[in-house]
Order: C-alpha cells, then structure tokens, then sequence
C-alpha cells in the first residue's frame, strides 16, 4: 500500500524550495497536505503549483506557544490516519567568522532551525506513538539537516551547530523508536538551488556586507546542481523505502565520504572549497 493512502503530511517551510516541492508531490500522489510556513505569499505560490488536498496555515516554527497552538488545532483533525511528519523549516545567517558572530543572531538561528525541529516533534510524537500501539499504520518523521551537518565550517558556526543538533536529536530519536513502527529519516541536502543563501540574515556585529553575502550567494548558486523538484523526488523515495539517513546531491555524497574517512583532517583538506563559498568576510 502506498504510504501516501490515508496519510496526512505536514510540512514546515513549504512556502518555497525543498519544502514546496514535498508538498506539491505528496499532493499529486494522493497524499492530505497540510502546509506551513511564515511566508503566506509563498504558500499561495505553494498552492497555485499544485492541485488536490491542501491546507495552508501560517507558522513561525520560532515561536514554541504558536507550535503549541497549531499542534492543538491539527491533530484532533487527524482521524487516525498516518501522519508524516516533515521539520523542513530553516534560516541562514551570513555573520562571517564566530569571533563577529552576535549571539542574539546565533540563538535567532538555534530558534528556527534546531528548537523548530525538537519543538514540532515534541507535540506530534504522542501521536505517532498513539498510532503504532493501536497497531495502526505506520508514521514518519522527517528532519531536515545539512551537508553543513556531516563537516562543521568556517564561517557558518551557527548553522553547522543547529544542523548538527539535528542530526544528533534524528539518531536519538531513531534508537528510542527502534521498537516501534515509527519511521525515522535525516536528510542531509548538499547544494540545492533555492534561495536560503540570498534571503540570509546579516549579523548584527559581522564584517559581511551585502555585497560580499550576494557574491557567496553567487558562488553557492554555481556550486549548487540539485533541484529542489528532484530534492524532494529523493526524499520521497527514500521515505517511502524507511531510509534512516538520505545524501542529496554528489557534494553531499563526497562530504560524507570525506568526513567518515577523515574525521578530523577533513578540516585543513576541505578548507579552500569552503573558502570560495563560505568566506564572506574578505
């Protein structure tokens, strides 16, 4: 049976990338789908690309009362199908070294792209959990980390942690569900052509201009080679075989590979590459 029959998919950040490509594919594969984002607009753009069963709500994933709220509103709606759960929501913050990082900035970040993930699933895993012990279908939670998430560096300290935390809370919530019938997967995109890059905060105390944020978002478009359409066709697949953990794009794939070969040196050997990206402060 398919795991779109009967199945309600939430989605954070689906008002543009990754996020509104999931949701346009889960609709046109028969699947309910209800879309967040803070953005409106992009929900209605969300809307206009797809045809079927979508709700579209307003969410700050950096506010826990609004999670709260939400989860209060949905899930009584839920009538016991199977829900997948997609924590997908994210910022950046060009800031440039740590040293100029501001730490409001930092926590900003922290808020949306690592407490949005572990407050989202905080409210709907009582769900999930009420499902497998009636014994009824299956659910699936979904976190969103990083090829930033597998190599930690320069310049993105706030990002890599957040994307870090995710990956770590996505195995630890993976051994505590071994027992269950709970699908847990972490996807670890590398370069997708959306506009996460150009739309990045400045840091309040950063020496990063907007001139030299538009030229890394510049050099990240060049190095970028995925889709967001083909992105959210991999994380579909790989949700749909129970995949524990998904590498988008070649790059992902080769970080991966660098950093489980070389867990330390990786630093000095990825060093220039990440130069010609992430190095914002020259």
């Amino acid at each position: 049976m398919s795991i779109f029959q009967d199945t309600v998919v939430i989605i954070t950040g689906a008002g543009s990338g990754i996020g509104r490509q999931l949701a346009i594919q889960a609709v046109a594969k028969g699947a309910t789908v209800i879309a967040t984002d803070i953005n409106e607009g992009g929900l209605a753009e969300t809307r206009t690309g797809s045809s079927g069963d979508m709700t579209l709500l307003r969410l700050d994933v950096s506010d826990a009362d609004a999670i709260k709220t939400f989860a209060d509103q949905v899930i009584p709606t839920l009538n016991n199908r199977r829900l997948i759960l997609i924590n997908n929501a994210g910022v950046a913050l060009g800031s440039g070294p740590f040293s100029d990082t501001d730490l409001d900035d930092f926590e900003w970040l922290l808020t949306i792209n690592l407490w949005g993930v572990i407050r989202m699933t905080k409210e709907f895993l009582p769900y999930l959990q009420s499902q497998d012990r009636a014994g009824r279908q299956a659910g699936h939670i979904v976190n969103m980390s990083s090829v930033l998430g597998l190599a930690g560096v320069m310049n993105q300290s706030a990002y890599s942690t957040a994307k870090f935390g995710v990956r770590g809370f996505t195995d630890v919530l993976r051994m505590e569900l071994l027992d269950t019938r709970i699908g847990v997967t972490c996807v670890h995109p590398g370069g997708i052509k959306t506009n996460i890059a150009i739309n990045a905060r400045v840091g309040k105390n950063s020496q990063v201009t907007d001139a030299l944020l538009e030229k890394s978002a510049s050099s990240f478009e060049e190095m970028a080679r995925t889709t967001p359409e083909e992105a959210a066709r991999q994380i579909w697949h790989g949700v749909e075989k129970n995949k524990a953990r998904i590498l988008i794009g070649s790059d992902a794939r080769m970080i991966e590979r660098i950093t489980r070969l070389f867990p330390t040196a990786y630093v000095k050997m990825m060093r220039k590459q990440i130069e010609n990206v992430f190095a914002t402060n020259r």
